[in-house]
């Protein structure tokens, strides 16, 4: 596609949008419905793309992208009707008569830009949202997922036209051509490195933005908690896609008096839920991306650098620590790296969990709060006490206490981050609150005029003072 081409398509949606056929409900809910449909019968082929790309087991594939953005859509198209209708307010005594109402109104045309890690759930979840807000959508989904977003390509064009909804699949040059366009809206899924060149180019425009970045989210672990029950949930949370989640627990800070056992418990729940080979070919363990990646990751594991801290494997006598061939890395556990290294400024995004002993609970939170703003955080303690002060004290996007990851599964809970990790949320309601901007209308009466508002101002402002507190 050329530059040229690009303008012509955007004007095309620009063309779509403006002849009012996507502010019609039933047509927006029909189209949901037809993209449930499309989902449901590519069942199998997305499943087969993400074997593809990252090496999910068809369990994980269902249940943390495909399942996911099924029931998003069934939870979309039963509640489109009540989020989209006008909300009446009242209306101030001093407007007295008037009606006060909120419209939810679509911003137009929309650019997605989706990542590679959970290339179908990250690129349809934010489209939902959008089509069901009323925009017209031009999805560019990562091209280094290359298998599923063929298959993305291939729904969206089953569902809608594309002056309507488009996929772009060309390389990654065509991301700067894009931000050169002037959207009505951006919602930019990845890096905090590339989510600051977005909002630079959108600002030229004075596009408004969502962008959902990362960061490194801490498990805040005090010593009330029963260590394997907490290993378990950890190790589960963090082996999701083999760590390249964005919300994966990236670290954890524990009380000193448990760091040992709770080093060995995980041990223990990585074999237990991996077995004695997880970087096998058939192993549930999914592959890192690429081989830039993997490399990344194996300077972080391989024990090169002593400050990343004592490389523990979980059954070092059975199984290589790298495979090459299938790009797998067994899960590894980094016991008290340094607070300034390689592994502790920047975001694993992989199945390396460092462990840092802390002296009290007090420590562990002035240490997230020295840090850059995390997209999640978790907190595992018995302690009301404590568990209110982590969610009062602290800025995160969201996250869990005595839990991983799940908080994001909720059509309820807006999901986004702060500072650092991003800014504006979505799920659910939240999503199609993001992509309609809320118009403020007052219809004020003609049947009553009240003087005391026009000049001259005599004795009016009793009238003001009266009125306007």
């Amino acid at each position: 596609m050329t530059e040229q081409e690009l303008t012509e398509l955007i004007l095309s949606q620009q063309n779509f949008f403006s002849s009012g056929a996507t502010f019609d409900l039933d047509f927006r809910l029909y189209k949901l419905k037809s993209l449930k449909k499309a989902i449901i019968s590519f069942q199998e082929q997305i499943i087969t793309a993400l074997n593809n790309d990252l090496g999910k087991s068809e369990f994980e594939a269902y249940s943390t992208e495909v399942g996911l953005v099924l029931s998003e859509l069934s939870f979309t198209i039963k509640k489109l009707r009540s989020w989209a209708k006008p909300q009446s307010v009242s209306s101030p005594l001093f407007c007295f008569p008037a009606k006060s109402k909120i419209f939810p109104q679509p911003y137009g045309k929309v650019l997605i830009m989706s990542p590679w890690n959970y290339p179908f759930y990250l690129a349809l979840m934010p489209l939902i949202s959008a089509v069901a807000a009323g925009n017209c959508v031009m999805l560019k989904p990562s091209s280094t997922s290359s298998a599923t977003s063929a298959i993305i390509e291939k729904i969206i064009a089953q569902v809608f036209l594309p002056e309507y909804v488009c996929v772009l699949n060309q390389g990654s040059w065509i991301h700067q051509c894009l931000l050169e366009q002037h959207f009505d809206y951006i919602f930019f899924t990845g890096s905090v490195a590339v989510g600051k060149k977005v909002m630079e180019a959108a600002s030229k425009h004075l596009t408004p933005v969502c962008l959902e970045l990362g960061g490194k989210s801490p498990c805040i672990v005090d010593k009330t908690v029963d260590v394997e029950f907490v290993a378990r949930r950890i190790i589960w949370g963090k082996l999701l896609n083999s760590g390249q989640t964005c919300v994966a627990p990236d670290y954890i800070l524990v009380d000193s008096t448990i760091k040992d056992k709770l080093v060995t418990e995980l041990c223990k729940q990585i074999v237990k839920l991996y077995g004695n080979n997880p970087t096998a070919q058939n192993s549930t363990l999914p592959s890192i991306i690429n081989q830039k990646h993997f490399l990344r990751l194996k300077a972080l594991c391989d024990g090169s650098n002593i400050s990343n801290g004592k490389v523990i494997v979980a059954n070092s006598n059975k199984y290589p620590l790298f495979n090459e061939e299938t790009r797998k890395i067994a899960p590894v556990v980094l016991d008290s790296p340094t607070q300034d290294s390689p592994v502790m400024k920047e975001e694993i995004f992989g199945p390396i969990l460092p462990v840092i002993p802390m002296e009290s609970m007090e420590e562990a939170i002035s240490f997230v709060a020295s840090k850059p703003e995390p997209l999640a955080l978790y907190v595992f303690t018995k302690d009301k006490r404590l568990q209110q002060k982590v969610v009062k004290m602290l800025r995160y996007g969201g996250g869990c206490i005595n839990d991983v990851v799940l908080h994001l599964s909720s059509h309820r809970l807006p999901f986004g981050g702060i500072g650092n990790s991003g800014m504006g949320c979505y799920h659910g309601k939240a999503g199609f609150y993001t992509f309609v901007h809320l118009k403020s209308i007052l219809k004020s009466s003609d049947l009553l005029d009240l003087p005391f508002r026009y000049p001259p101002y005599k004795n009016h402002l009793k009238y003001a003072k009266a009125l306007l507190k």
